[in-house]
């Protein structure tokens, strides 16, 4: 195993921690008096319409009213929101003159509040605020109660939103855009679908990886990297045979959210940015993308992170081997397999013609920029030959 060049030395950041964080078992019955702390008395409540037989969504609102605080349902998006779907939220928070919001769900209902928030405070149309700080004025407050251990949206300051007409995704940032508050009740994810607990639990994995070995990895990005795979590959296997195992339920929460903290630090790599082509054409579950995509990214980046990717498997308590991307990469190929994710591009209904064509996208892909060996458009063809 070669040795990290000297010049590898740590990279600065500038992260500011602007979100609250209380985690515990039945911490959503503080959501009103916390909200009531923030000042807010009239606000949408954002959650995804799919989310309403859990009940979730009742609760919640039922705490803020029971504080005093009017909440105003939006559920008008679906999964993946996108640009007209935020902009459908903007209308009705601004008719409703909400002074702050409520994101109850996944990283859908979490970005979808954070999307219309921008058009709410700021106008204009979604593409505007493509980048980082592109608003003028500060967004209204927000609390984020996520419901799956998955996107860490709760710790970023950015939103996902797919443009309408391309399907592309937008990356649209701005400190005022991290949620004031994350409520993590990790009972709220015991009622989760398998499926969904597979794929968001995956994709938090993937967050880990990703952002532990990127060109602007850190002290801090590195810290809560690698505890996030520590915690996560601890927890996957034991929420998917026991969905109520509440220890494992929590470690996969603060892990999902950690990971979140490290993107926020670092970014991602070409795992995502070979993954969101495929949403974006074929509908693809951005987790089940990312689990047909890591292990080929890690053995791809082998001779650039080898030495990162082995302190990820020590940290978790695994001998990284002779090739710790090879070693890694069994262990990620081995959990999508006992999630029951899709294991090769074919058999997720990707066309071999069309290979180009993505891998042409996913070199546009802001990701791509921060893996650890170089990602063109040639590297994700050879990434997507090597997933079929």
């Amino acid at each position: 195993m070669s040795e990290r060049p000297a010049s590898d030395s740590p990279a600065s950041f500038d992260l500011a921690a602007r979100t609250r964080v209380v985690f515990g078992r039945g911490v959503l019955a503080r959501l009103g008096d916390l909200a009531r702390e923030l000042g807010l008395g009239r606000v949408l409540l954002v959650a995804d319409p799919g989310l309403a037989p859990s009940g979730h969504p009742g609760r919640a609102r039922r705490m803020l009213e029971e504080a005093g605080i009017e909440a105003v349902p939006f559920a008008d998006f679906e999964h993946d929101p996108d640009s007209r779907m935020v902009e459908r939220g903007a209308a009705a928070a601004r008719e409703a003159q909400v002074d702050g919001m409520v994101a109850v769900g996944g990283g859908s209902s979490l970005d979808c509040a954070k999307g219309l928030n921008f058009l709410l405070t700021n106008g204009g149309r979604m593409a505007d605020y493509r980048g980082y700080g592109k608003a003028k004025a500060p967004l209204l407050p927000m609390i984020a109660v996520p419901t799956t251990a998955g996107t860490g949206s709760e710790a970023q300051s950015y939103a996902l939103i797919s443009d309408a007409d391309t399907h592309e995704k937008m990356a649209c940032g701005d400190p005022s855009a991290a949620f004031r508050l994350a409520l993590l009740d990790p009972e709220l994810t015991v009622s989760l679908p398998r499926a969904v607990t597979a794929s968001a639990g995956y994709d938090a994995l993937s967050h880990a990886v990703e952002a532990y070995a990127t060109t602007r990895r850190n002290a801090l990005s590195s810290t809560f990297a690698r505890e996030a795979f520590r915690l996560i590959d601890g927890a996957f296997e034991r929420v998917l045979a026991a969905p109520d195992d509440l220890p494992a339920r929590g470690d996969m929460m603060i892990g999902a959210h950690l990971g979140g903290l490290a993107i926020e630090a670092s970014m991602l790599g070409a795992t995502h940015a070979c993954a969101n082509p495929l949403s974006a054409r074929y509908g693809t579950t951005h987790g089940v993308a990312i689990a047909l995509m890591l292990p080929h990214v890690v053995r791809w980046n082998a001779s650039a992170a080898g030495p990162l990717y082995a302190e990820l498997l020590q940290a978790a308590g695994r001998a990284p081997g002779a090739s710790p991307a090879a070693t890694l990469a069994d262990r990620l190929e081995e959990l999508a397999r006992v999630a029951g994710l899709p294991r090769g591009l074919r058999a997720a209904g990707v066309d071999d013609a069309h290979l180009p064509a993505l891998s042409e996208a996913a070199a546009e892909q802001w990701t791509g920029h921060f893996n650890p060996r170089p990602f063109d458009a040639r590297g994700a063809l050879e990434l997507y030959r090597g997933a079929l």
